[in-house]
């Protein structure tokens, strides 16, 4: 099988390279990159008006499977990534039963291997059960092909326990994947603290949940020396505390969500749950704060939490609601729009931050375009417009505050190992 991508803009981050430029696929390696390349293929793609990126690769992503395909699946979730540009997805462990052994691990692998046109890769629970009072298999995990470990969804509050995991990461060379919160301190809050949550009479959740975990986080990791990345950061004290983790060279990195850089609790238009998700929507100060780490480098890595849930989840008072959004099929237009075309990002941070960093945080050579590379790649306009519409998602999950919104940037085609796993039409010309 032969592919030729013509007149897009390749835009590579390792070379940091953006220039009109064909690209020829052969299986699935891409074999040239050449200004005007005239051999024949058996399948060509017209990219003119937009640039030929590497596919976005996601270390945050709930596929619910095992446990909970009522939400979602692994085959519908991947498909939903691949609508969104996504080549490469991190699941996360939080199912039901928890991928805590090498045998769920497995399960994952062999399902996405028969179900799933992209690259499926598994993070393993860092205690089992997710109880926080064992440490898991984190051996026979990584000897399974896990590339992370990680309780997302909660903090492991023993601090001993959280210890001896990382000290079981280090051994094999995976990193920790921390979410920041402290659940006695959150004490059941809803939305973030502040004006909006009296407004609607629900318990706040402080900045200082995050903060407060993610400070002891940062000493823990610095002290045993084991690679340590901070999911879904949201807070303007989040991005002083990584300027300081990146002043020292520290191995230590940094997500935020595009619902974290988007929104404020002050979007939140009433008892709306598709509003609800952890860490919630903050201040404007803290978007602010955020969107300014994204432009200086301190925050590393742009990702979805991808959270599908069921609409009886979301359809209830907001104090009972699920939290979570959907995001693989909006992170590179609400990307685009809010950052790049507003002039936060470049589209090769853009890149940098969606592709290469991600690939590099957890050992992956994904991530680039270049001759004799896997041909992972996404096509992506960013000239057309149009609304967000939650009904043609992919995914199982229609939960999402971004329906109807407008947006900038549409990912027209994913190329994964040589294959077009996703076409899409033009809207306007």
């Amino acid at each position: 099988m032969s592919l030729l991508i013509q007149n897009g803009i390749v835009v590579d981050p390792t070379t940091k390279k953006e220039e009109k430029a064909d690209v020829l696929i052969q299986k699935d390696k891409i074999v040239k990159i050449a200004s005007a390349i005239t051999e024949e293929a058996e399948e060509v793609l017209d990219a003119k008006g937009c640039y030929v990126m590497p596919g976005f690769v996601d270390l945050h992503v709930h596929l619910r499977e095992p446990g909970f395909e009522y939400k979602e699946t692994i085959e519908t979730g991947s498909r939903a990534a691949a609508h969104g540009g996504f080549t490469t997805i991190c699941a996360m462990p939080n199912t039901k039963p928890v991928i805590d052994n090498k045998d769920r691990v497995k399960y994952v692998y062999n399902t996405a291997e028969d179900v799933s046109d992209i690259h499926v890769l598994q993070i393993g629970a860092v205690t089992k059960g997710q109880a926080g009072e064992e440490v898991s298999d984190i051996a026979g995990m990584a000897q399974m092909g896990i590339v992370a470990i990680s309780e997302d969804g909660k903090s492991v509050m023993n601090t001993k326990v959280y210890v001896d995991a990382m000290k079981e990461a280090k051994a094999h060379n995976i990193p920790v994947f921390a979410h920041c919160e402290d659940q006695n301190l959150a004490d059941g809050g809803v939305i973030n603290a502040g004006k909006k949550a009296e407004e609607l009479g629900v318990q706040g959740i402080s900045n200082a949940v995050e903060e407060i975990i993610m400070g002891r986080d940062i000493i823990l990791a610095r002290d045993i020396d084991v690679q340590m990345h901070f999911c879904h950061c949201s807070t303007a004290f989040t991005v002083q505390l990584m300027r300081y983790v990146k002043e020292r060279k520290d191995r230590m990195t940094a997500e935020v969500c595009p619902h974290h850089f988007t929104l404020t609790d002050e979007d939140i238009p009433g008892e709306d749950s598709n509003y609800k998700m952890n860490p919630p929507l903050r201040s404007k100060a803290d978007v602010q704060a955020l969107k300014e780490g994204l432009r200086d480098g301190i925050i590393d890595v742009i990702a979805t939490d991808h959270a599908p849930h069921h609409f009886d989840d979301k359809n209830c008072k907001i104090e009972k609601a699920a939290f979570g959004i959907v995001g693989l099929e909006t992170a590179a237009a609400l990307t685009y729009t809010e950052l790049v075309d507003q002039g936060w990002l470049t589209i090769m941070q853009m890149a940098e931050k969606m592709s290469y960093n991600p690939a590099q945080i957890i050992h992956s050579d994904k991530g680039t375009v270049q001759e004799g590379r896997i041909a992972d790649l996404v096509i992506f306009d960013p000239n057309q417009e149009y609304e967000i519409d939650a009904s043609q998602f992919a995914s199982m999950g229609r939960n999402t505050p971004f329906n109807g919104r407008k947006v900038k940037g549409m990912v027209m085609a994913t190329i994964c190992d040589g294959k077009v796993v996703y076409r899409q039409e033009k809207k306007n010309d």
